[in-house]
């Protein structure tokens, strides 16, 4: 089976994802766009070479729907001969994305693919698509519906980590996000979102909030209790968990992830490729994979699906150098961490999506990028990348250094 290698990757800064947000006059076709634009010329690319485009999306409607990727494609001036493909698996879409266009070089089907992911969430709403399981009563009560911020506070009392637990988690990924940024950590693979006449609108994160302390984010309420509460979702839980007498409501605005706007893509080839066009393989991708859990606490799922994807590898947790782990909601580190004893200092080592955001379809690509990079900065050798993803799922995906 032919290696596939990661030779490059590229990320917008993340815009606050409300109509004041410095991206939100930006179309997600521009956003995604300008991520291929900068990857064919850091490069120098013929994309006549290119097979395949696959991005991911979580709310795929809209001027967001309708194969973005290939529109992207064109409007980014590639090769005409360049195919797109938009795919979605909620939280994970953008690491899907990477895992499907490295699998078609892994299989021989293609031998330079990007892989990436879009999400302009001050312009097309979280839930915008819809979907049976929201909508659906039948669906909904068979599998135990709750909205994740309710699974997200079940998780916090089921495995009894408290608010402090969490806000304490949320301020040092503010801490450790601040100061990447302040080091240039970041540098290498941010390229400044423009508007229509060439003016940069964006050049950094923007959802930062460096000045958060533990006493700040105590004077800020439960975001889930009424939802939890006067809509029923707590009884729902307690019904799938009987063994929980009272969700404990902790999480909030400031320790979960962020609405965002952004794109990332990854440029990834076979070894045959990478000689014809002088591209240097960065780090080599070793193997991924996806694991189905319980939708009710829906948030379990990365430490599953890393577990796959290690045996899959042949390697174990103490071979991975530093993990990239979507902050969704800081209970979602604390247990990952817990249940594969994984120490804080080799885990969202340049802070996440708490303190930069989380444009659903793109994070996957972006954590694989910030990885690849910090793997270089340190001189390490292996990482894994994981997200959990909506509906009971994780995806992984690990790496190593070439």
């Amino acid at each position: 089976m032919p290696d596939a290698f990661i030779f490059d990757h590229v990320r917008t800064p993340r815009g606050r994802g409300k109509s004041n947000g410095s991206l939100h006059e930006i179309t997600p076709v521009q956003l995604i766009t300008q991520v291929l634009v900068a990857l064919r010329d850091r490069n120098e690319l013929d994309t006549s070479f290119v097979d395949d485009v696959v991005l991911g999306c979580g709310a795929p409607v809209g001027e967001q729907g309708s194969d973005i990727a290939r529109f992207a494609v064109l409007e980014a001036g590639y090769a005409e001969t360049v195919t797109g493909k938009q795919l979605d698996r909620f939280c994970g879409s953008g690491l899907e994305a990477v895992n499907t266009a490295a699998a078609q070089v892994m299989a021989g089907q293609a031998e330079l693919t990007i892989g990436g992911g879009v999400e302009a969430m001050s312009r097309v709403p979280l839930g915008g698509a819809g979907g049976a399981w929201f909508t659906d009563p039948q669906l909904a009560f068979h599998t135990h519906f709750i909205p994740q911020g309710i699974s997200a506070d079940l998780m916090a009392t089921l495995y009894g980590h408290s608010r402090t637990d969490v806000d304490r988690y949320a301020v040092e990924s503010q801490r450790r996000a601040a100061f990447a940024w302040a080091n240039g950590h970041f540098a290498r693979s941010v390229v400044p979102v423009k508007d229509v006449i060439g003016l940069p609108v964006l050049e950094r994160d923007e959802f930062l909030r460096p000045d958060t302390t533990l006493e700040s984010l105590a004077a800020l309420e439960p975001s889930f209790v009424e939802m939890g509460e006067k809509f029923g979702f707590d009884s729902v839980a307690m019904q799938r968990y009987p063994q929980v007498e009272r969700i404990n409501h902790v999480h909030h605005a400031g320790n979960s992830s962020g609405i965002v706007d952004g794109a990332g893509a990854v440029l990834v080839g076979n070894q045959r490729i990478a000689k014809k066009l002088n591209l240097k393989p960065r780090a080599r991708i070793v193997a991924f994979a996806t694991y189905g859990t319980d939708p009710t606490i829906m948030l379990t799922g990365p430490s599953y699906a890393s577990q796959k994807a290690l045996k899959r590898a042949r390697m174990n947790v103490a071979d991975i150098d530093l993990f990239e782990l979507n902050e969704a909601f800081a209970v979602v580190v604390l247990r990952y961490m817990e249940v594969l004893s994984v120490p804080h200092d080799k885990v969202n080592v340049n802070g996440g999506a708490i303190a930069m955001g989380h444009p659903i379809g793109a994070t996957g690509a972006i954590i694989l990028g910030i990885l690849v990079d910090e793997l270089e900065r340190r001189n390490l050798a292996t990482g894994l990348a994981t997200l959990c993803i909506g509906g009971g799922m994780g995806i992984a995906t690990i790496i190593e250094r070439v």
